[in-house]
């Protein structure tokens, strides 16, 4: 039971974000990680093309 406590006295201390900057950083991180798919895809597309005119034929 003191762990209990102990847990709920820290989470009352805990400084939790605004339902806005919530919204804010979550569509920070899907814009990062589009962005990073897209770059990713792109040097693995560039990869293929090189490998399969270069190096597999």
């Amino acid at each position: 039971m003191d762990f209990l406590k102990d847990v709920k006295l820290e989470l009352s201390r805990v400084n939790w974000p605004t339902k806005q900057d919530t919204i804010k950083y979550t569509g920070i991180v899907v814009v990062f990680s589009v962005v990073m798919s897209l770059f990713l895809g792109g040097v693995d597309a560039l990869f293929t093309i090189v490998l399969n005119r270069f190096i597999l034929n």
